[in-house]
């Protein structure tokens, strides 16, 4: 029952997209939280704006798309190694680092309904293996 109240009121649960990264979680975290650097590792940002470097839960900004194209985002929560962040008012992907025997996997919780943004994930997860391994 608690399974059947929580996708009527969240929608299904989102889709992982993971990857093992052989390096501490500690360093996959600063990475993913640290908003100058998300374009190192986000196919689709080309620039961030945020008054804060790290992200924290309330941090808003805006990202540069390609295509030069400027969308908000509010981050929702972030805390415990995941984040996750609404993009243009909408619920977006969430991240998160499992920490595993001084390596970790990384995790992009992509919504159902964004399915076809996988192979960005993919592509994310692959850049950002090689900035920290």
């Amino acid at each position: 029952m608690d399974r059947l109240v929580r996708t009527a009121l969240t929608g299904p649960p989102p889709i992982d997209i993971d990857r093992k990264i052989d390096a501490p979680a500690e360093d996959v975290w600063e990475l993913l939280v640290d908003t100058r650097r998300w374009p190192d590792w986000g196919p689709s940002i080309t620039d961030v704006e945020c008054r804060e470097r790290r992200v924290r839960t309330g941090s808003r900004g805006r990202v540069r798309l390609i295509g030069d194209t400027w969308i908000p985002f509010e981050i929702t929560y972030c805390e415990a190694y995941r984040w996750t962040w609404e993009v243009a008012g909408i619920p977006a992907t969430g991240h998160r680092v499992e920490p595993h025997n001084g390596c970790c996997r990384a995790v992009f919780e992509v919504p159902l309904l964004a399915a076809g943004y996988a192979p960005v994930c993919w592509l994310a997860l692959s850049r950002i293996a090689a900035a920290v391994e």
